[in-house]
């Protein structure tokens, strides 16, 4: 899952679930200003824990923006940062540390720093703790998968429900908070309301943009469906007076409740695509080492199905609602003596530790010899390199001369061709 979605997934727990909500209008002023003067606030630094804690386990990626090793994303992140063995190590030392800062800060600036009372350790360390946990959930859900007993097991789980990008599931953690705001009290809510529509809808836009720019089908009208939602959620609590009757937590507890209600559905979804992959595979009587739906981009309808066997993989794009998914056959390279050598090398065996539904090709150009792999869990659809595809290259004797990432600038005689046979 992406970090940004991470983030907003933290705030709404902290918010739904942490955060010291005010009294009704009427009362906020008197009840809150007792509360602060004896006790200050820990709803803010409620709602700052759980987000960077929802964020934290991805500090990995630090690792390989300092690395040399093109593998670097594949060695280290995921691994102990998103570990349940790691989790209550990094919730305690983030507990600490937040505690340990804030009150440095109310030493520094008296009452004025009321509003950013800490909770308790043990309650601090739960806050964190849940962040944390919920990145390694969501991450869980996706096909690129998290280790989750990191440094005791190498396995990755990856449920395969969720793209690392999933609009519809970012709104439905956004959404709520943003009403919640709207809401929060009656004076110039129709400007707030605007406001946040107005913004809302642009990124929907912005989306659509980045949808088309990347080939993947995304219609205009579901922009203007998303649009549409977005107005209900924020004027109609208006238009019936209603709105300020619902506090930040029921709005981020609805938005939460929806979120989960969307990966049930996203499992359905997956069973019924994987499925439709197995059906395939006994039909066809294809013997499968391994079989698997990933989602696709936009929509829950939308599966790359893949069949993995000795000879190569097959694969195919298909919806839930459309006809019977046509499976192309991906066959590999035959062996020979550059594909063995590099099935010997530690890079390789770790890109295949890493990969799912491997292709091996054989190319050679200019006197240099180039084995790739492409992950066709990563299949675009398009003519250009799918991410994640690794060559390494030899000289004539066998020996390696480098290894790395396909891009796709890379040319014959540069890299290997990218995921064509």
């Amino acid at each position: 899952m992406d970090p940004v979605t991470h983030g907003i997934a933290g705030a709404l727990i902290g918010k739904a679930f942490f955060a010291k909500q005010p009294a009704p209008a009427d009362q906020r002023v008197q009840l809150q200003t007792r509360l602060n003067s004896h006790f200050g606030s820990t709803a803010r630094v409620a709602i700052f824990a759980a987000t960077l804690g929802a964020v934290f386990p991805d500090v990995d990626v630090f690792v390989d923006a300092f690395s040399h090793d093109p593998l670097a994303i594949v060695r280290y992140h995921r691994g102990f940062t998103h570990s349940f063995i790691g989790l209550p190590i990094f919730a305690a030392a983030l507990a600490w540390l937040t505690r340990l800062f804030f009150r440095r800060y109310a030493s520094k600036h008296g009452h004025g720093s009321a509003d950013w009372t800490p909770p308790s350790f043990a309650l601090l360390f739960g806050i964190y703790a849940a962040g944390i946990a919920s990145h390694i959930l969501l991450d869980g859900l996706t096909d690129f998968g998290t280790r989750i007993l990191n440094p005791f097991s190498k396995a990755r789980v990856a449920r395969d429900f969720l793209f690392i990008i999933d609009f519809v599931f970012t709104a439905l953690l956004l959404v709520p908070q943003l009403a919640a705001w709207t809401h929060q009290r009656r004076d110039a809510r129709q400007k707030r309301a605007a406001a946040i529509w107005t913004f809302l809808t642009l990124i929907a836009l912005g989306a659509w943009s980045l949808a088309r720019a990347a080939q993947f089908p995304f219609s205009f009208g579901a922009v203007i469906v998303a649009s549409a939602i977005f107005a209900a959620v924020l004027f109609l609590p208006i238009q019936h007076g209603n709105g300020t009757q619902f506090s930040r937590a029921t709005w981020c507890r609805a938005g939460f409740a929806l979120s989960c209600v969307y990966i049930l559905a996203a499992g359905i979804a997956h069973h019924a695509a994987i499925s439709r992959v197995r059906a395939l595979a006994s039909q066809q009587r294809i013997t499968a080492q391994k079989i698997g739906a990933m989602p696709m981009p936009l929509s829950l309808l939308r599966w790359n199905g893949l069949i993995l066997t000795r000879a190569g993989v097959y694969q195919s794009v298909f919806s839930l609602g459309g006809p019977a998914a046509q499976f192309k056959f991906w066959p590999g390279s035959p062996p020979n003596r550059f594909t063995q050598e590099a099935l010997m090398l530690e890079p390789v065996q770790t890109y295949l530790w890493y990969a799912r539904f491997p292709v091996t090709y054989f190319s050679s150009a200019a006197g240099e010899y180039f084995v790739s792999y492409a992950d066709l869990r990563y299949f675009t659809g398009d003519d250009r390199p799918m991410p994640f595809t690794f060559y390494v290259s030899f000289d004539s004797d066998g020996e390696m001369l480098k290894y790395g990432w396909v891009r796709a600038q890379d040319a014959l005689g540069a890299a290997p061709p990218a995921n064509v046979p």
